[in-house]
């Protein structure tokens, strides 16, 4: 999908699910966030890109009233991106405030939008949210850590584990260590330690 849909943050009355929110670094860190599983839920029936879109708009209302309430700005931009919706939110001086220093808080607010949207619909959702662009930054520096590290097993032939990661950010490293011949990559440890090792073919 190519056109974006940008949503002002602006109250509107539909109902979302409660959440408990203040305006600094701790906002929606107490949530218990469930790690992404290797196994995806089936895709819903129905045309897939129209059925991505109206994730992506019940997500916008939500963050939407999110962002009143904890009075931050922000533009929200809605997108499909493969068998994802993805939804950003930029132009806010706040924003930092929502991603936390590694990306927990935002994490946990995407699992809350996933969660929102689930209520909405019935099915789950494998949504992405993205806030003041951070990970976007992480996509590139995670694909050039998997370029190099993959650079340095294969000119060494030693292997290189590499720091722990969500699921998401292991297959960006995964992705980028197949680029480079002669070397591979895997998945080692258990949650919230897993992490890649760069191995030599």
């Amino acid at each position: 999908m190519d056109d974006n849909v940008t949503i002002d943050s602006k109250t509107d009355e539909q109902s979302t699910p409660e959440v408990e929110a203040s305006a600094d670094d701790t906002v929606v860190a107490a949530v218990a966030v469930t790690p992404e599983s290797d196994t995806e839920a089936d895709e819903p029936e129905g045309d897939a890109e129209d059925y991505l879109v109206e994730e992506g708009e019940i997500a916008g209302d939500y963050l939407e009233q999110l962002l009143d309430v904890l009075d931050f700005d922000g533009d929200i931009d809605l997108d499909v991106e493969g068998d994802r919706a993805v939804v950003s939110i930029d132009g806010g001086k706040d924003l930092n405030k929502l991603v936390g220093r590694k990306g927990e808080v935002l994490d946990a607010l995407q699992e809350l939008t996933r969660l929102a949207v689930q209520q909405s619909t019935g099915d789950r959702s494998k949504l992405m949210l993205d806030v003041a662009g951070w990970r976007a930054g992480r996509r590139e520096e995670l694909t050039r850590l998997g370029t190099e590290a993959a650079e340095r097993v294969a000119a060494s032939g030693d292997s290189e584990p590499l720091e722990p990661m969500t699921p998401f950010e292991r297959k960006i490293v995964h992705d980028a260590v197949a680029t480079v011949a002669g070397v591979t990559s895997e998945s080692d440890g258990v949650e919230p330690n897993r992490h890649v090792v760069v191995v030599k073919e």
